[in-house]
């Protein structure tokens, strides 16, 4: 009899970025690099899985933008475009390196990769969604949802009409896409509001993630600390509290696996090693050095100094991790299970995009460790969340606090000097969304459509990824933009609506760039 549950989660999400009237566009770059080194190789792993008839469990939030952007024709015939010229590149590597054989097998090994990744792409008719799905549809996988733009709820609580649009456009797009209603949510950043979890009840949804400090500080104190979900009070909606121990295992930059030395190196990569001309066709059309995901060394050691990758030697390491990830999970439920008197469950939640973006072999551990716990032990058993309800009903019923798993645990990462200027607008832009909603209660036509495009812009405008981007001074021109736009576009829809003068050619403009949610519907901010 196992004395413990594990349950892995793990967090898709991307900002949406499509821009049409751009040819090439650099931050689009995100999602296809997401594609090649994250997603592909995930559903590789799932894959295999199944069909060596490993009976898994994993839970996966896939957001509603990244859905929205893993099913935009446009954005899937880029992607092919992308993977092709990636190819290309291979083939050429392939040659250049051929009196360097270290470098070669590794050129060929990523020529196998992109060919695998393109046939994978075309194998699912190009949306990736539907493999997702195949997996979910099997009980293997349970895909929950996150905030329609992953905006982040707790400085948004000012007007939780917000916050509820948020929620129930997330709830009926995942609907519309997976053909049933999702049983759980990602809360964006694990950002939790006493009392927003009424609004997810109101939703249909059953369960929510948050950060231990979530449940432990909650009221009154949690009798099982995280190791069993609680009730809220007053909505009876589920909360499960990350890990922490098993989630410093992977996450940390010090302690945590990605970090080994045999690993690949992340910041060493052709498009900024390799001379410009040779490497000009296949970066940015402005001459910007991007990365190619051709990375050639290993990280080595703390220096400069790196040598080259052995992909034998990861796979190694990959494989021993996974166990002693096992071996730390195994003794930490023995442990528990006798102090608490009852069966733990510990919470592993990542962002999906450590596996195979950050962590090269990210999925490879994965892999490795389901079968682990499949095959090699009975102490730990893996669960999705609704499957660990039903079997333990009876849970306590508290008040979790105020948390999000962001820099130090609050809101600070969302609201400091960098970035603190949006709110204002954000707020009075929220305000006058409810005030449209609630004076055209029934409108049709062109009026229709610019109200539903308002709401777009507005939840574009929320999305949580602009103002952490300010925050860590990365990409900060185009989050700034990103905000200012949807702002702007969300204002003058506003004062056109009001003034009964709306443009008909701009709207169709918009509403071609910003496609996001076919079948919104303004009234549910309000």
């Amino acid at each position: 009899m196992h004395k413990g549950y594990l349950c892995l989660v793990l967090h898709g999400h991307l900002p949406y970025v499509r821009h049409p009237e751009h040819e090439d566009f650099l931050e689009e770059d995100w999602l296809y690099e997401a594609i090649t080194e994250t997603y592909i190789p995930l559903i590789s792993v799932f894959e295999r899985l199944v069909n060596d008839r490993v009976d898994f469990r994993v839970t996966m939030t896939l957001s509603p933008t990244l859905i929205s952007m893993l099913s935009d024709q446009l954005l899937q015939e880029r992607y092919l475009k992308h993977i092709n010229r990636l190819i290309e590149l291979a083939h050429k590597e392939t040659e250049r390196t051929r009196w360097q054989p270290e470098f070669n097998r590794l050129a060929h090994m990523y020529l196998n990769e992109f060919s695998r990744a393109r046939d994978t792409f075309q194998r699912y008719n190009r949306n990736l969604v539907s493999a997702f799905k195949n997996f979910q549809d099997l009980g293997k996988l349970e895909i929950i949802t996150c905030g329609a733009t992953h905006g982040y709820f707790p400085l948004m609580d000012v007007c939780k009409e917000s916050v509820r649009a948020q929620v129930k456009v997330a709830v009926a797009h995942y609907e519309s896409v997976f053909g049933r209603r999702p049983k759980g949510i990602w809360l964006p950043e694990c950002g939790y509001h006493p009392g927003h979890d009424q609004i997810l009840k109101e939703a249909g949804l059953v369960y929510f993630f948050s950060d231990a400090h979530g449940i432990l500080h909650g009221t009154p104190r949690p009798k099982y600390g995280v190791f069993a979900p609680v009730y809220c009070k007053g909505s009876g909606v589920a909360c499960f509290a990350r890990d922490l121990d098993s989630s410093k295992q992977v996450w940390s930059s010090i302690e945590g696996y990605p970090g080994d030395y045999n690993y690949r190196e992340f910041y060493r990569d052709i498009g900024f090693d390799l001379e410009f001309d040779y490497i000009k066709p296949y970066i940015h059309p402005d001459g910007i050095r991007i990365s190619t995901g051709i990375k050639y060394y290993r990280i080595t050691g703390s220096g400069n100094n790196k040598e080259a990758y052995v992909p034998d030697w990861a796979r190694d390491k990959a494989a021993s991790q996974a166990g002693n990830f096992m071996f730390n999970r195994q003794k930490q439920v023995d442990y528990l299970h006798n102090f608490l008197q009852k069966k733990p469950l510990l919470v592993s939640p990542y962002d999906a995009e450590l596996f195979g973006h950050w962590w090269y072999e990210g999925p490879l551990w994965l892999d490795f460790l389901i079968r682990k716990i499949v095959f090699d032990q009975d102490e730990l058993r893996l669960i999705h969340p609704s499957e660990y309800l039903l079997e333990n009903p009876r849970n306590q019923v508290i008040t979790p606090s105020l948390s999000s798993w962001g820099w130090k645990g609050y809101s600070e990462m969302w609201l400091q000097g960098a970035d603190d200027w949006i709110y204002r607008y954000l707020h009075t832009a929220s305000e006058r969304m409810t005030e449209l909603a609630k004076n055209f209660p029934a409108a049709e036509g062109l009026l229709k459509r610019a109200l539903n495009q308002a709401l777009r812009e507005l939840l574009l405008a929320q999305g949580s990824d602009w103002a952490f981007i300010m925050g860590t001074g990365t990409h900060t021109e185009y989050a700034v933009r990103r905000t200012k736009d949807h702002i702007l576009r969300f204002s003058r829809l506003y004062e056109d609506i009001k003034a009964d003068s709306i443009n008909q050619g701009w709207l169709a403009d918009i509403e071609y760039k910003d496609n996001i949610f076919p079948n919104i519907d303004y009234r549910v901010h309000q």
